[in-house]
């Protein structure tokens, strides 16, 4: 027990010298005053959220540091080039369609002439047969072929594919013609919020001239008279308050340019758009009578072949042979001579003067010179849309001039491109 405690003492002696031998002085104290931070609770919650890892902003703010305003200038150019992008878009619609449209009257018209002459065939078959002979055959057969002949015919002079195919090309050379205007406008200047609703009404004006459904939407194929074309937005025709008073800065215009412009417009009224309105209503009563001819010699070379037997029905044969073949020949003349076509191109050149003719009119109208196109690049550019030099656009003013005092008519036309 003895030699127990005299173990415990020492162990607990030499830990105290281990203790004295291992030990650090004091280092004196130092303060350091922090200065204090004015939080209100906003930032404090801030703070907060940014720590447990949410961040809460207004989201007005936001909007405006990811979204950058434009400029009304650079909003014109990105405007432009929407519409110049949906412009190239429209160019390469109506060019398929006007393929497609194309390949129907094609198709169209051989299968319905097939039908119509190998239906005549088998009537004049029959009509050769002699007493005894059974046509009953050929008899269903060339019905069944003039009826769904007579029927195809009728759904193809309603919808006029030829002249469908001529409205896919004029739209597509109108897009183009806008589509290479909004181009320069971009190439040459600065272009502005007017000039953005101009090309916006151009191609919404194109898409209503020229429908791309044939349902609930297409033109008028057989109207009571020509109409031209009309493929541009309206514009506000009005009359000048008083005489223009030409002084120093007359943005290229003169009294001599003005009675010019005045000439032509009277040339192009007396002379090209009444020709060819002229030209487009024979063509209309024309394909109107050849419209309304197909079906019917089809349909009573259906009604023929019915009444078609060995016996003494060769008549009735002889009546379906020729009748077959004459609505052939005139299936043949209307649609393999496109004569809807040829109206449609007529309508749209009576259009073609009819925006000259407003352009002009829409210039002399309006009694500020500086809101006016300049006027030596417009009359050269109604005389490169009449295919006509400068000089020859003036000599055509004066003969105009001359006629008109002499009441004479006018013999030459303002047109000399078409």
């Amino acid at each position: 027990m003895a030699s127990l405690q005299a173990s415990n003492f020492l162990v607990s002696s030499s830990s105290k010298q281990i203790r004295a031998a291992i030990s650090v002085p004091k280092l004196p104290s130092i303060q350091i005053s922090i200065p204090k931070v004015q939080t209100n609770n906003k930032s404090l919650s801030e703070g907060l959220n940014n720590r447990n890892g949410f961040i809460k902003t207004d989201q007005k703010n936001a909007i405006n540091t990811t979204l950058p305003q434009l400029s009304p200038k650079m909003a014109s150019l990105h405007q432009l080039y929407a519409i110049l992008e949906a412009v190239a878009d429209r160019v390469e619609m109506h060019n398929n369609i006007g393929e497609q449209r194309e390949n129907w009257n094609a198709l169209l018209l051989n299968s319905i002439n097939m039908m119509t002459l190998t239906a005549a065939t088998m009537a004049g078959i029959t009509a050769t047969g002699g007493a005894g002979v059974s046509v009953l055959g050929l008899k269903l057969a060339s019905t069944l072929l003039f009826s769904s002949a007579a029927g195809l015919l009728v759904i193809m002079n309603k919808i006029q594919p030829s002249q469908l195919v001529e409205e896919q090309r004029s739209a597509t050379r109108l897009f183009k013609q806008l589509q290479s205007q909004i181009k320069t406008l971009l190439a040459i200047g600065s272009p502005r919020k007017e000039d953005v609703k101009n090309a916006m009404e151009k191609v919404l004006a194109l898409d209503k001239a020229y429908p791309l459904p044939l349902i609930g939407v297409m033109l008028e194929k057989f109207p009571e008279s020509l109409e031209p074309a009309v493929w541009w937005p309206k514009t506000k025709t009005q009359s000048p308050k008083a005489k223009n008073s030409y002084n120093g800065n007359n943005n290229g215009w003169s009294e001599e340019l003005e009675m010019e412009m005045r000439e032509i417009i009277e040339v192009i009224k007396r002379k090209d758009s009444e020709d060819y309105e002229r030209l487009g209503n024979k063509a209309l009563k024309i394909n109107k009578f050849l419209a309304k001819a197909g079906p019917i010699l089809t349909g009573v070379a259906a009604l023929s072949s019915g009444f078609m037997d060995s016996s003494n029905g060769h008549w009735a044969a002889i009546l379906a042979a020729a009748a077959g073949s004459l609505a052939s020949a005139v299936n043949t003349f209307e649609h393999g001579g496109q004569v809807g076509m040829v109206f449609e191109m007529y309508r749209n050149n009576a259009g073609f003067f009819k925006l000259v003719q407003e352009s002009i009119e829409s210039n002399l109208n309006e009694p500020d010179f500086e809101k006016r196109e300049n006027g030596e690049v417009f009359e050269t550019k109604v005389a490169l849309q009449l295919g006509r030099s400068l000089s020859q656009l003036r000599d055509v003013a004066k003969k105009a001039s001359y006629s008109r005092i002499e009441g004479s008519p006018i013999d030459e036309f303002a047109s000399k491109l078409f």
